[in-house]
């Protein structure tokens, strides 16, 4: 069990940067953390996320745009979005995984409006 709160969202004209931050309510160690994002009239879909093996996945219209970085110490995931599209226009989440239950924890997500 663990309660996630995500912050940093807001409106950015497209090609503009976005940082945004989760913070966990315990040692997000013994997770496999990442970020999720549901689009209007879509279904949530991955974004970028660590694996058990200690590697990164990423959606294919992330890679070379995104970055997914933690701050164990302080119990907090990060998503460096650059170059932002109007497509990236999404509710984003951060989701916890426990690495072998298969178990996941949602935040209630932030919106990221990417516009001119």
């Amino acid at each position: 069990q663990v309660q996630l709160v995500e912050s940093g969202g807001g409106l950015v004209q497209p090609g503009g940067s976005l940082r945004l931050s989760c913070v966990a309510s315990k040692s997000i160690v013994s997770f496999n953390m990442g970020w999720y994002r549901q689009a209007p009239g879509k279904q949530r879909e991955l974004v970028a996320a660590f694996t058990t093996g200690g590697g990164t996945n990423f959606a294919d219209s992330a890679k070379g745009r995104f970055t997914i970085s933690r701050d164990s110490a302080k119990n907090k995931v990060y998503l460096q979005m650059n170059s932002l599209k109007a497509e990236d226009t999404a509710v984003y989440y951060c989701n916890a995984q426990t690495r072998y239950g298969g178990m996941n924890y949602w935040g209630k997500g932030t919106l990221v409006t990417v516009s001119s």
